[in-house]
């Protein structure tokens, strides 16, 4: 085959991944009769796993929360297809481009469990939930619901659709430890008027770690006329769920987190009938004001990374949803349970495994979160990040492990943290 025909013979069906892939696909296999469960404290297994990544040697890193940067499969698959790209170029763009990166929307359409036809690839979980903050067809009066604990930048889209439209922003603030989901629910259905509109909520609380009662929080709001858009940063790929399941009107992710996708990659989900409901962020050009892709005019932009989400797709398949998901939820809480009872520590997670990932923050009494970040990194060789939010009542570090992190790291962690 001519170099030039490579990308444009890309299949959903015959996507070939590298060899090292196809050999750690059959010694998985080995494991498929073991539940997740069992899995989840095997550190041979995941020992196997560590060794798909190249890690720097000069700190732990327990910051993955901001970016799961890429196992190596998929990093030589990506720059494969940015020397390809590179190699076509016009040529690429103006003939196969289209059509390939199609082909990556069904293949991540088809994991987040929805149609093709409500699903678009954006940069990030920003463009994709501010698309709809900022698209929405506010009026002067209307109303939005959110949290203190949202994203800072969710948080000043709002900020801003305010002062454009004369939208009025109720916030409410999220208990570390609700007594039930009854509890969550009932904060944001207190804090709906006949005038609200749009409320948005975190799938996990990306400072906290807080897993939110998604479903019962959507079928609330819609049962009183608001339409709900939903954070999802942090739950795509580290919570094995699908996106309809939620009931919710919108959903935005970024790829380049717990999908390891290539940095700046992210979904935007808009139930069907929304669609032309909100005005897109650029003008579309003729035919795209049809579809969902009215909402993804972007111009030009890093196509290699759209071609490679089907690679880390298989790879995040191969390792198994529900593997991962116990995995994560064993290593925050193999650290936090050895913790959370010493005397001037403070957990900002809820204290319900079942509220609660991968992620979770401590703080120290009588330390701010900067200088906590700083001891860890410079005496213990401990990357993390400092969290400091008044407003959401969260003074901590926020601790992210990933499949690579072993036990051993994690108790260098909690030594520190006994000796701090």
């Amino acid at each position: 085959m001519h170099k030039r025909d490579f990308l444009k013979s890309i299949s959903l069906a015959g996507l070939a991944l590298p060899l090292s892939s196809n050999a750690m696909n059959e010694w998985i296999q080995q494991y498929d009769t073991l539940s997740p469960e069992e899995m989840a404290n095997d550190e041979n297994f995941w020992s196997v796993i560590r060794n798909g990544y190249k890690l720097k040697p000069d700190y732990i890193n327990l910051e993955n929360g901001y970016y799961n940067f890429l196992p190596e499969n998929i990093l030589e698959a990506y720059i494969k297809n940015i020397r390809e790209v590179n190699y076509q170029g016009p040529y690429y763009m103006r003939t196969v481009q289209g059509d390939n990166k199609k082909k990556a929307n069904t293949a991540l359409a088809e994991l987040a469990g929805c149609s093709a036809e409500e699903l678009i690839i954006t940069r990030n979980t920003t463009e994709s939930l501010d698309t709809i903050i900022g698209g929405y067809p506010w009026k002067a009066g209307d109303e939005a619901v959110m949290a203190a604990q949202d994203y800072g930048a969710m948080l000043d889209m709002f900020k801003l659709v305010a002062k454009r439209h004369g939208v009025i922003n109720k916030i409410i603030s999220i208990p570390h430890n609700p007594k039930s989901d009854d509890e969550l629910v009932q904060l944001y259905a207190n804090a709906i008027t006949p005038q609200t509109k749009l409320l948005m909520v975190c799938h996990v609380v990306n400072i906290t770690g807080q897993v939110m009662p998604v479903k019962k929080i959507c079928d609330m709001a819609h049962s009183k006329g608001v339409q709900v858009l939903v954070d999802g940063a942090h739950a795509f790929a580290q919570l094995n769920f699908k996106i309809p399941d939620l009931h919710c009107d919108y959903y935005g992710a970024s790829l380049h987190k717990w999908l390891s996708v290539p940095l700046g990659a992210g979904l935007l989900y808009v139930k069907k009938e929304h669609i032309h409901q909100n005005w897109p962020l650029l003008g579309p050009s003729e035919g795209e004001e049809k579809t969902i892709a009215r909402l993804n005019h972007t111009g030009t932009h890093p196509v290699a990374t759209d071609i490679t989400i089907p690679y880390a797709i298989e790879h995040y398949k191969m390792i198994g949803a529900e593997r991962k998901e116990a995995r994560l939820k064993y290593l925050q809480q193999y650290w936090l349970k050895q913790v959370k009872q010493l005397p001037n520590i403070i957990i900002n997670t809820p204290d319900d495994p079942q509220r609660c990932c991968a992620i979770a923050n401590v703080g120290v009494k009588g330390m701010k979160p900067s200088d906590l970040a700083t001891k860890l990194l410079n005496q213990y060789k401990i990357y993390t990040v400092a969290i400091e939010r008044a407003e959401a009542n969260v003074y901590g570090c926020r601790i992210t492990p990933n499949l690579y992190t072993t036990t051993e790291e994690l108790d260098q962690l909690v030594t520190a943290l006994k000796n701090i």
